[in-house]
């Protein structure tokens, strides 16, 4: 705006029924040209160097990816199968987990993560509750996350976080619950050696 010049201005005349006079179109300039934007060479300076650093990490953080796909390709663990489990959630699962073979039940495997529910008891009585959250908050947040996909690609993951909202249970409870039944087919991938098969699962 602050570099209109008379064509602009004829425009601006024309479209205003000859109501915008020379001197509006003189402010409005003017406040074009003070109002809007910074004119700072030390912001110019400060904008260039934090450019700079962004395109660095992203050099960096594009290397490192390309190197964790090469470990986990190398490794390739039978849950990388499993529709929404990509490589860098493969490797996150995997650096947490290590060997499946360590856990004797999937429940470990729920108690490390920290998905499995409290246990409330007074007396005589004992009840479920929330999940404890205890264990590792960067495996929990890559098993629920892997999840999110899962329910769109796979039917039978799909029919069962169905199921739970049919019960009523919130969103982000559903998907816990979608993500225990992931785990399970993760310690079941590995224990008999094979990959993921949607109809097997069925």
């Amino acid at each position: 705006m602050a570099r209109m010049n008379s064509v602009s201005y004829e425009k601006l005349r024309s479209i205003s029924r000859g109501k915008f006079s020379p001197q509006q179109f003189i402010a409005l300039k003017e406040l074009a040209a003070n109002t809007v934007g910074v004119n700072n060479s030390i912001f110019d300076v400060e904008l260039n160097s934090l450019l700079t650093l962004y395109k660095t990490l992203v050099t960096e953080i594009n290397s490192l990816e390309k190197e964790i796909n090469l470990l986990i390709e190398e490794v390739h663990p039978h849950y990388l199968s499993v529709p929404g489990i990509g490589p860098i959630s493969a490797a996150i699962i995997y650096s947490e987990y290590g060997d499946i073979s360590n856990f004797d039940n999937p429940g470990q495997m729920l108690a490390f993560a920290g998905i499995e529910p409290g246990i409330n008891e007074s007396g005589t009585e004992s009840h479920g509750g929330r999940m404890v959250k205890r264990g590792s908050s960067q495996l929990r947040y890559a098993l629920i996350n892997c999840c999110l996909p899962l329910i769109r690609f796979d039917m039978t993951f799909a029919t069962y976080y169905a199921k739970k909202r049919a019960e009523g249970k919130p969103h982000r409870v559903a998907i816990t619950h979608v993500a225990k039944k992931l785990i399970r087919v993760i310690y079941a991938l590995e224990r008999q050696d094979t990959d993921f098969c949607a109809q097997k699962l069925r």
